[in-house]
């Protein structure tokens, strides 16, 4: 599976503004983790299940505006799972995953109301894609225009790339700009280097992973300089970014 998503500037809401919400379903913990992340990056709230029973109890308690939902489970399939789910929510979009291939289990997954499916192994850049696709074909989102990101005094606007803090404007490179977008995505929340390296560079970049100091170093000059500091150091942890108020 590959990792090469990143968030545009057509940032897709609901039409009330608010965050875009979507249950994922599958009992490999480390792929909910990986969606979750691509999701998160995208600024949607993420929930997450391992089994059945869970997504039910979870998509009650969320009322996702979509689901991903893996069609082997450890309790029953992902068609029972759907079922259970739709008869509070009848018309919550759902994109399968399955690890077959076999035409017969794609038609299956359709013709029993799934929107759409993805084949295991696959790209995050194409299931947030079709993501967003059957999003707006359903009519739950609206793109945010003018996207900006705003954290404290520090404003982002990703359709001008034109960053200011305290209405000073800053000048960066194009892949500050993009570290910095993340961290704005991600306020208050401890990013680690694999996570930034994941998102920022797309690639791990293995035992050169200074490069992400390298960067933060070169944020925190230009963000930072000369006023009270907004990227923070977690020893041992990695990075968080927040409103220097806090």
């Amino acid at each position: 599976m590959t990792t090469s998503t990143r968030g545009g500037s057509d940032a897709l809401t609901r039409p009330d503004g608010t965050p875009i919400k979507i249950l994922t379903v599958d009992d490999e913990s480390s792929l909910t983790e990986l969606l979750s992340m691509a999701m998160r990056y995208e600024g949607w709230e993420v929930a997450t299940a391992g089994s059945g029973i869970a997504a039910v109890k979870a998509a009650r308690e969320m009322r996702p505006d979509a689901i991903v939902l893996d069609m082997m489970l450890p309790d029953f399939d992902g068609l029972e799972v759907m079922r259970r789910i739709r008869t509070e929510q009848p018309d919550v979009p759902v994109i399968f995953l399955t690890a077959k291939d076999a035409l017969e289990d794609r038609i299956g997954g359709l013709t029993a109301g799934g929107d759409d499916y993805v084949t295991k192994p696959f790209s995050l850049e194409e299931l947030i894609a079709r993501l967003r696709g059957l999003l707006r074909r359903t009519g739950a989102t609206t793109v945010r225009p003018g996207s900006q990101l705003v954290v404290g005094d520090l404003v982002l606007d990703e359709d001008s790339h034109e960053v200011t803090r305290g209405g000073e404007e800053i000048q960066l490179t194009a892949t500050e700009f993009e570290l910095l977008r993340y961290l704005m995505r991600n306020p208050r929340r401890v990013l680690s280097k694999p996570q930034i390296l994941d998102r920022v560079w797309n690639y791990d970049f293995g035992g050169q992973a200074n490069v992400v100091e390298l960067y933060i170093s070169y944020l925190r000059k230009k963000i930072d300089a000369n006023r009270p500091p907004m990227i923070h150091t977690l020893r041992g942890s990695g990075y968080v970014l927040k409103p220097a108020t806090e």
